[in-house]
């Protein structure tokens, strides 16, 4: 065993469990894909001062949880907490919101970075898969977003989610709602940390988890009685874009998400298989999230669904990915001249497009055959020196374990015709 572990709160995917995570991520772009968002990649890590000013320097994320550090240089770096601030600022550098028509439709998919207690479902290290719409303020666009994540998650089988929806109002009419929270919450008890965030951001207390703060709550002013009329018609027409496309939501008052950027929509998709860590996924609306990085006004909506949480809600339902085995064809040699000419064949099979593997090492035919068992090939093909003589190899399907000679010059095209059709 290695005398190196995988650092605390961190994970290894290997196979075969990560063909599931895979799986996950291409369930979730494809929707994506298929509605003009285009991929983008980001650096792993970016000035501190973007998630500071983006995110927020109150929030946990940035004041807590954040990896930071000089590099040798004296730049002020820190590996990337979410995926929101990194693309905006990757799209204002490249000025994609001058090339063409707005929205500016991106997706991503990528490792994130959070000093958290760690536990399952909560990890230092996580892999989310996120899309953002930037430049446009339209309902529509906030309807979409949500319609594309409850799509991908019934294609991946998933049914016992809740999307919770609710709006956080715009800079006209949210600093008038805080200011009646701060009044409201300043008369509860609350330790020093939880007093102290009244000044810095009187929201994230509504999200508060703990049964004694949640007891104070109730009474509270409510954002929804706050809201301006603009924000009162924005949200109302998000709500009946979504029923009218059969999508089901929860009105959740309290919903705030965890970052100082958002505007407007919010939402959050929920698990209840999950336990504590019932989040699989949310977003929203961050209209002025651009003019904080220093960038024009371009009002946006994204979201970021997470992989590893995603895979534990399967595994809650019970729902088995049909994922295809990674090889077809298992090739077998007995024999060095049959090596050369099978590992031939796998080449032309793979040139072919079939998925193809060969015994490698020398092996007999007992452990060959034990290897193609393993492999999930659904056909192998062994060859010796007698077979090669009379021009044929052994075709054996895997499944119903018949077995029968092919001529070696019909083999490619016979199992490119069985496995391709």
């Amino acid at each position: 065993m290695s005398t190196f572990q995988a650092p605390k709160g961190t994970y290894d995917l290997i196979p075969p469990n990560s063909a599931k995570y895979l799986a996950v991520r291409e369930a979730i772009a494809a929707p994506l894909k298929n509605s003009g968002y285009g991929y983008i990649e980001t650096p792993g890590f970016e000035d501190v001062a973007l998630f500071a000013r983006g995110v927020g320097e109150s929030t946990d994320i940035v004041s807590k949880e954040m990896y930071a550090f000089e590099t040798k240089g004296g730049d002020q770096l820190a590996l990337r907490p979410e995926g929101t601030a990194s693309v905006l600022r990757a799209a204002l550098e490249a000025n994609l919101h001058k090339a063409g028509s707005l929205p500016v439709k991106l997706w991503y998919s990528g490792s994130y970075y959070r000093y958290e207690r760690p536990q399952k479902g909560r990890y230092r290290h996580f892999s989310q898969v996120g899309a953002e719409a930037i430049g446009a303020e339209d309902p529509a666009l906030d309807a979409e977003l949500i319609i594309l994540a409850d799509q991908a998650y019934r294609a991946l089988g998933l049914r016992q989610f809740r999307i919770l929806l609710n709006s956080l109002g715009c800079r006209e009419c949210r600093p008038v709602y805080r200011d009646a929270l701060q009044g409201f919450l300043r008369g509860l008890d609350l330790d020093e940390d939880t007093r102290a965030r009244i000044e810095l951001n009187p929201l994230r207390i509504l999200d508060d988890k703990r049964a004694d703060v949640q007891k104070q709550l109730v009474g509270a002013p409510l954002l929804r009685d706050y809201l301006c009329e603009a924000c009162r018609t924005y949200h109302g027409e998000v709500r009946g874009l979504l029923g009218a496309a059969g999508v089901v939501y929860e009105d959740d008052e309290k919903l705030v998400r965890g970052l100082d950027y958002y505007t407007r929509t919010t939402f959050e998709f929920v698990h209840d298989g999950l336990g504590s860590q019932s989040a699989v996924g949310g977003g929203g609306r961050y209209d002025g999230l651009s003019e904080m990085i220093g960038g024009p006004a371009l009002p946006s909506v994204g979201w970021a669904l997470g992989v590893d949480r995603t895979v534990l809600a399967l595994e809650a339902e019970g729902v088995e990915l049909d994922i295809p085995a990674a090889t077809s064809v298992f090739a077998v040699p007995i024999g060095d001249e049959a090596r050369r000419v099978l590992f031939g064949v796998v080449t032309e099979l793979r040139r072919a497009g079939v998925a193809a593997d060969f015994s490698y090492g020398g092996k007999g035919l007992k452990a060959a055959m034990k290897a193609a068992n393993r492999s999930g090939a659904r056909y192998a093909i062994v060859a010796g020196e007698r077979d090669l003589a009379d021009g044929k190899v052994q075709l054996k399907d895997m499944e119903s374990g018949e077995q029968g000679p092919v001529a070696l010059d019909a083999v490619v095209e016979a199992l490119s015709s069985r496995v391709l059709g």
